[in-house]
Order: C-alpha cells, then sequence, then structure tokens
C-alpha cells in the first residue's frame, strides 16, 4: 500500500477546513477562559457581505492549488505560482491598498523573473495542471486583498488571526463543498486507503498523515493573518516566496535534486529582491511617520496662531 499517494486533493482538503475551524474553536473557548473576555461574533449581516467573498476566494485558492498536484511537479507549480504575486500587486493597486510606485513593479518583476530562473528545470509541463495553478494565482491575488480590508478595519472587529480563522472557515467548507462532492465521492467511497479499507493500520496511519497536515496547515494560516493584520497582501506574498524557495532548496538537498548555474542565479536574485522590498518598505515606513509628524506639528502651530489673534481680538475689543 502506498501511503504517500492520495487521489482526493479536495477532499483531504475539506478535512484540513474542519479542523482548522475545531481547532480555532477550541482556542478562542482558551482564550475565553483564560482573561474571561467575551469573543468576538459577527452579526449574520457582516458575516454574509464582509466574510463570503473571503471565504470563498480562498476555498478555491487552497482548493485549485492542491489539485494542481495531480497533474504538475512542486518545481512547476512553484513557477506557475509566483504569477500570484502580480494578482496581489494589481488588486493592491485596484482597492488603492498600496500607493502606485514604480519601485513595486521592479521589485515584482525581479523576484517573479527569479522564480521563473530557480524553477527553471521544470519539465513536466501539464496543460490541465497549469490552467488549474494559474486560476489558484488569480483567485489568491483576489483572496488576500479582501483578507487585508477584513483583517485591518476596526469595526469589524477581526484584527485577532484566531477570530478570522474562525470566521471565515465555515465559508471555505460550503464553498469546496460542492466540488469535492461532485469530483471525489466516488472515489473516496471506494478508495482502499479510506472509506473502504480493511487494514486498520493502514487507515489510522493516513488519517494520521492528514490530521498532522491540518495542524500544519492551522499554524501556517494563523501566521499569515497575523502578518497580514500588521503589514499588507504584498508584503505577505512576497515573505511566502522566501516559504516557497526554502521548499525548493530542501528538495534540491535532501531529495538530490541538481541545481544548475540558473538555478543559482533564480534563488539569489528572489533572495535580493525580498531585501529591497524590505528595505524600501522600511524607507517609506520611516518617511510617511516624519511626514505625519511635520503635518502634526503644522498643524498645532496654526491651533495656536489662531487661539493667540483669537485673544488678541477680545483683548481689543475689551480696550474699546
Amino acid at each position: 500500500m502506498d501511503y504517500g499517494v492520495y487521489k482526493l486533493p479536495l477532499s483531504i482538503t475539506m478535512v484540513h477546513l474542519v479542523i482548522k475551524f475545531i481547532l480555532a474553536w477550541m482556542v478562542r473557548g482558551a482564550l475565553h477562559c483564560y482573561n474571561g473576555q467575551r469573543r468576538v461574533i459577527l452579526p449574520w449581516s457582516d458575516y454574509i457581505k464582509k466574510l463570503a467573498p473571503t471565504g470563498i476566494a480562498s476555498a478555491l485558492d487552497i482548493g485549485l492549488s492542491n489539485w494542481s498536484f495531480e497533474f504538475i511537479t512542486i518545481s512547476l507549480y512553484t513557477m506557475s505560482k509566483s504569477t500570484c504575486i502580480i494578482f496581489i500587486l494589481g488588486f493592491a493597486l485596484l482597492f488603492k491598498l498600496e500607493k502606485f510606485r514604480w519601485s513595486l513593479i521592479f521589485i515584482v518583476a525581479f523576484i517573479a523573473s527569479g522564480l521563473f530562473l530557480f524553477t527553471y528545470h521544470a519539465t513536466q509541463f501539464n496543460d490541465k495542471g497549469f490552467a488549474l495553478v494559474l486560476s489558484a494565482s488569480f483567485v489568491s491575488g483576489l483572496r488576500w486583498t479582501l483578507a487585508q480590508f477584513v483583517c485591518q478595519k476596526n469595526e469589524i472587529g477581526l484584527g485577532n488571526p484566531i477570530d478570522m480563522m474562525y470566521h471565515v472557515q465555515p465559508w471555505m467548507i460550503l464553498s469546496l463543498l460542492p466540488l469535492s462532492a461532485g469530483f471525489e465521492i466516488m472515489t473516496l467511497s471506494t478508495s482502499r486507503q479510506f472509506v473502504a479499507s480493511r487494514d486498520y493500520q493502514v487507515l489510522a496511519s493516513n488519517c494520521l498523515i492528514i490530521g498532522g497536515g491540518a495542524v500544519l496547515a492551522f499554524m501556517l494560516e494563523f501566521s499569515e493573518f497575523l502578518l497580514l493584520c500588521k503589514t499588507s497582501s504584498l508584503t505577505l506574498s512576497i515573505s511566502g516566496i522566501l516559504k516557497e524557495l526554502c521548499t525548493l532548496f530542501l528538495a534540491h538537498v535532501i531529495n538530490g535534486d541538481k541545481m544548475s548555474f540558473v538555478n543559482s542565479l533564480g534563488l539569489v536574485a528572489c533572495l535580493c529582491g525580498i531585501t529591497l522590498h524590505v528595505v524600501l518598505k522600511a524607507i517609506h515606513r520611516k518617511q510617511e511617520g516624519l511626514q505625519g509628524k511635520d503635518e502634526a506639528i503644522e498643524l498645532l502651530l496654526a491651533d495656536e496662531n489662531d487661539s493667540g489673534n483669537d485673544d488678541n481680538e477680545h483683548f481689543n475689543q475689551s480696550h474699546l
């Protein structure tokens, strides 16, 4: 029995989503018992209008990405998913979450080119898999842009990653359920690895592997929302590229995959682009902070001048 091959990507993603929702519910309950504060619960109107688009886009992103692994390799997936950063930049500029700067365009193009060079050796091309991962990239751009809107709006109250995960998981489950049932229900019902398994040891091992993956997915999503609450979807995407680079680099080291000179140039280009983004982000944030201080000082001085003029007018009127 092959433990590592599961032809049920959508169903496994569904299990991950359910486990993540249960874990988020448990953590919320633990936090409530620890500090005694009631956790935020959105009214149905906000839950539908503001969380549904994010949840649906998230489910499609994860589902399509996992589905594509049936047809393409990790290298080709990473190369294709690198277009996600372009879609995120486009949506961020469209929704005015990022200010247009030529430096952003340069950094995104630089990183995308470096990522392409780093995975240039991928040769197992599949039309269906490529279409799936490209669709996932587009939806991912929309997903993280909408999630940034929700996380950074104080009036919604979902600035805590656990609260955000708790509210968005049900929409992800409902969105992915029709696809999972429509494409994989027959395969799941006859699978000897799960439902039709007669070997309880194999069944327990498979469930343990999937459950462990769900826990890792929970921690990954928590860190993603935590970063998104503090920065932006573009910064999150660029940070995620570093994760993809580490994954591919470990594949080269552990699995013995060959890394050519072109691949090495791509790795260096990606790391330089990420470093440049971090440096420019810090510079722009410092400049915006200084500009905000200058405006506050000017406003304060203007208020003092106005009050001084009012006092002089009052003094002159009292002596007439």
